[in-house]
């Protein structure tokens, strides 16, 4: 790679972050002092403020790392390990009900309920 083509991407990318920095304090600045004033007779904030107040809701709300998918297989990982200690009549017991409760896979196709012959017979 040509270290002229790797000194402007760098730039490039510096550059970037300077906007994006500039960019989500003003963002959060402008959204606070067009809200938070009129509705609730709050104060009107200041750049670093608006930045102080996005990194304590980060803080307190969270960084969204590790994603869904991260949960979701330490949930498959702890369903795994539960299930392998139990008997095999058990283990049908909890995935119907999980099933029936879950509605399917993503909730479309879920198991309907048999009518006993009687009643099937009389609808």
């Amino acid at each position: 790679m040509n270290k002229r083509y790797l000194g402007w991407k760098i730039a490039g990318g510096i550059v970037l972050a300077v906007v994006f920095f500039f960019a989500l304090g003003y963002g959060t600045m402008y959204l606070w002092n067009w809200l938070i004033p009129s509705l609730f007779n709050g104060p009107v904030i200041t750049f670093w403020q608006a930045w102080g107040l996005f990194l304590l809701a980060k803080i307190l709300f969270g960084f969204g790392g590790g994603g869904g998918h991260e949960k979701k297989r330490r949930w498959k990982e702890k369903m795994k390990a539960k299930m392998q200690h139990m008997s095999p009549e058990e283990r049908e017991r909890v995935r119907n009900q999980f099933e029936k409760c879950m509605g399917g896979r993503w909730g479309w196709n879920a198991p309907k309920e048999e009518l006993p012959n009687e009643t099937k017979e009389q609808v």
